[in-house]
């Protein structure tokens, strides 16, 4: 039983190409970077984690003087592209974007993982957290009369199974957000994970899902341009990006007066990547994100910018295990 559900969780494209004006050149000692380095995010196109690894990639590239390159690597919740940051050379040629499913989550959910999130892992900063926001398809909303959460409690209880839930991907944070807000409910959807966000709203978009607990700036072109209709916001205050919108906890009555749901992603490197050369990456990482071109943008879509780096990005992911070790027993969540 856990008092007071803290899920701070586990997503486009018109953050690419921001032209920033104004920096020297920063190199590490013993020259790197001289060549191309690789951001892994371990989810598909289009969602916050990619969204934030391209906000960040014009930046470096611009004061590091090389390439920096988004590489989408999807599958197994995220756990397919850490695998491969994790067992790259500590080179500083290879990062990941990772997120709370990643580096929290995923060590309680699944029986057995491919890489050890701690130990492999070298903490750069930790980019940004962002509340998640319930979307509702426009039709389904209409179809099952839902303008309320708790019109969407009331639909799936009368309609045990039929209302489907989609995700950026087993053990994600948009996945365990759905499931404790199940057990929270004592409702039943049926839950249908994705590569990513990008293509699990394509699907919610297109009328093939029905809802889902996505972040926040993923779906918020969409719930602007009116392909989705917004419940509410996960985190404990309203967010001011969408102040309209109140939160579950607020919209959601007694059963859901404990709720809280947001994501956070973070930079990191393989274990063993020189100091000097972490040191400088979290350095620019954190004057990247108080540029006002890229904060301004981020703020807008939601997120708030960190920043966190070193020792304490560290910390702050030995807290986030323990505290989802926790969810994860009390949510029933397993992936087999």
């Amino acid at each position: 039983m856990i008092h007071r559900r803290h899920l701070l969780l586990a997503g486009p494209s018109a953050l690419l190409g921001l032209a920033l004006p104004g920096a020297t050149r920063a190199q590490a000692p013993g020259g790197w970077p001289t060549k191309t380095v690789r951001i892994v995010v371990p989810f598909a196109a289009g969602g916050t984690t990619d969204i934030l690894a391209r906000a960040l990639a014009p930046e470096l590239q611009r004061v590091f003087g090389q390439p920096f390159v988004v590489d989408n690597k999807a599958g197994a919740g995220g756990n397919l592209g850490a695998t491969e940051v994790a067992r790259s050379a500590p080179d500083g040629y290879t990062l990941l974007m990772g997120t709370v499913g990643t580096h929290a989550i995923n060590a309680s959910l699944y029986p057995k993982m491919p890489f050890d999130h701690v130990k492999d892992f070298a903490p750069v900063a930790l980019v940004a957290g962002v509340p998640n926001v319930l979307v509702l398809n426009p039709g389904s909303a209409q179809r099952y009369n839902i303008q309320t959460v708790p019109d969407l409690v009331r639909a799936a209880r009368a309609n045990p199974g039929r209302l489907n839930m989609a995700s950026s991907g087993n053990g994600t944070s948009i996945h365990l957000a759905g499931e404790l807000f199940k057990t929270m409910t004592g409702t039943f959807m049926v839950h249908f994970p994705y590569r990513g966000s990008g293509p699990a709203l394509l699907d919610l978009i297109g009328g093939n899902m029905d809802l889902m607990f996505d972040n926040l700036p993923s779906a918020m072109p969409h719930i602007r341009a009116g392909k989705l209709k917004a419940l509410a916001v996960t985190s404990a205050a309203r967010s001011p990006a969408l102040p309209e919108v109140p939160t579950v906890a607020e919209a959601g009555g007694p059963m859901l007066k404990d709720f809280e749901a947001s994501s956070w992603f973070g930079l990191l490197a393989p274990a063993g990547t020189p100091a000097e050369v972490v040191t400088r990456l979290q350095q620019e990482t954190v004057k990247a994100l108080a540029l006002p071109a890229i904060k301004e943008r981020l703020l807008g879509l939601g997120a708030m910018p960190s920043g966190t780096g070193g020792a304490d990005f560290a910390r702050y992911i030995d807290r986030e295990t323990q505290k989802w070790a926790k969810v994860v027993k009390a949510s029933g969540a397993k992936i087999d």
